[in-house]
């Protein structure tokens, strides 16, 4: 029983289980799982610590799902985040969520994905041509991903069963690549004579602190970094809450979607990780600049073709989860529209395929604007993001602009989503059990979703104190707030 009747231009509801799963699953594993070990190994030199970084994350995501599915299954409408903050806390809260959203989360996310697939596609011929020579100039590249944005908006416009699909295929694929990285050394072991780097257990070493008591705030601080970029990798799971509306049997479907596919995210992502400590020592995973952890991994085991075979992977992963964004993104927008908190257009239907067209148009061209506007910034070696004073003797790299931009993202995404959890407390005492009856409660209610909000303000509060993202950090603050300036001016009057 739901505490609010359906809006009278509802979305149609023809995404089944197996689509759910796969925009779960599928949204999540973009880039973070193939590059991010060597940001975390960067940061933390010890391989227990860093596989401990991946769980914690996704015992935390877990605990987070246990919550999202009972507040999804309670508002199964268009929104997600949107729906949930709006419920909870009011209006001004779900217009925050959509402020940051649209503006920043993503958009940036679109931008950096797509970046990324272009980027091992030239790679790739890069190397098909000799490897010496650039095949497209920078340019020409940016103008690539701008394309491939509009050609998966258009997939997204043409229906929502048509970019599920496409979904649910590149999902299938990149969810095998990664159980290929799990078993590859143990297939390099079985088949191969004189492999030219040998999968061992010792390449693990250290993998605990030899000194815990030397512990200092500085290496917890490097600690917390470094969850902060499993977050990143993590990122999406909730995205089964913008298309909720468009599930088949929610109370059923949208639990099973959500916790099986944090289940497989976790599996992956401990494995894929293993499987890397088995071939690159921490400390040669650390010192990794341009070449992907899972790039060097595969060259490792199987040479060139490990190489090309790796580059495939990422470009498919990455598209997948832009094309995840895609088809969930428009949703927030949509709702929005239709409760007048956004422009009316983007409320407006396709008659033939009741897809918000003019939602996914208005968010992939946005995110062609980021594309190109952060590719200016790169190409004229501007740093917006790193305010600091430059050390004495030592030259300052200016941080990569999709690098800070997924910080941002993250700290934007996890304050207000760390709200959504914490709405169970409330929306517990609002609908209760007795006149509001669910198929589905939250397992461990109230710890699991109390564990959940103090790991994640720990998080939230380290990025203030940790120096490379303290900038993200006041930014997303700041943003928060001339978006909530934003809904006072245009629409507190109405709402009040």
């Amino acid at each position: 029983m739901n505490p609010t009747p359906p809006p009278a231009n509802s979305l149609p509801r023809i995404l089944g289980p197996w689509i759910a799963s796969a925009v779960v699953v599928g949204t999540v594993i973009g880039s973070g799982v193939f590059k991010k070990g060597q940001n975390i190994a960067e940061r933390v030199p010890e391989s227990g610590l860093a596989i401990a970084a991946w769980i914690l994350i996704g015992i935390v995501t877990l605990f987070g799902a246990l919550v999202l599915a009972e507040i999804a299954v309670l508002f199964p409408r268009a929104g997600g985040n949107y729906q949930f903050l709006k419920e909870g806390y009011g209006w001004l809260f779900g217009y925050l969520w959509g402020w940051v959203e649209f503006w920043i989360i993503r958009p940036a996310s679109i931008a950096a994905l797509v970046t990324i697939f272009t980027e091992g596609a030239h790679d790739i011929l890069k190397q098909a041509s000799g490897g010496t020579a650039e095949v497209l100039a920078f340019w020409p590249r940016q103008l690539v991903t701008c394309l491939v944005i509009l050609i998966l908006a258009a997939i997204n416009a043409a229906g929502t069963r048509i970019g599920g699909t496409v979904q649910f295929v590149l999902t299938v694929i990149k969810v095998g690549s990664l159980i290929g990285i799990m078993v590859l050394p143990f297939a390099v072991l079985a088949f191969v004579d004189q492999p030219t780097h040998r999968p061992s257990a010792a390449n693990f070493a250290p993998v605990w602190p030899s000194d815990w008591s030397a512990m200092t705030w500085d290496k917890v601080g490097k600690f917390g970094a470094a969850l902060v970029a499993v977050l990143w990798a993590y990122d999406g799971w909730r995205n089964i809450g913008p298309i909720a509306e468009e599930v088949r049997e929610p109370q059923r479907n949208i639990p099973l979607s959500l916790l099986g596919g944090v289940a497989i995210l976790i599996t992956l992502y401990v494995g894929a990780n293993l499987a890397y400590y088995t071939v690159i020592p921490q400390s040669e995973m650390a010192a990794l600049t341009d070449t992907p952890v899972a790039t060097e991994f595969c060259r490792r085991l199987l040479g060139p073709v490990g190489v090309a075979a790796a580059s495939a992977a990422i470009m498919i992963s990455v598209l997948g989860a832009a094309n995840g964004n895609l088809l969930v993104g428009p949703r927030v927008l949509f709702a929005m529209a239709r409760d007048r908190l956004a422009p009316e257009g983007l409320a407006r239907l396709s008659p033939r395929t009741a897809t918000p067209v003019t939602a996914v148009v208005v968010l992939a061209v946005w995110s062609v604007v980021l594309v190109l506007g952060f590719a200016a910034l790169t190409r004229a070696n501007v740093d917006l993001f790193d305010w600091s004073d430059p050390v004495p003797g030592q030259v300052k790299k200016p941080k990569d602009p999709f690098d800070a931009l997924t910080d941002f993202a993250v700290f934007g995404a996890a304050g207000l989503e760390t709200m959504v959890i914490a709405s169970i407390f409330i929306l517990r005492r609002r609908y209760p059990q007795a006149t509001h009856p669910l198929p589905y409660r939250c397992v461990g209610y109230p710890v699991v979703p109390a564990v959940y909000v103090l790991v994640m303000v720990a998080v939230l509060v380290n990025m203030f104190a940790t120096p490379d993202q303290r900038t993200e950090a006041v930014i997303g603050v700041g943003f928060i707030l001339a978006g909530a300036a934003v809904y006072g001016l245009l629409y507190g009057r109405r709402r009040a």
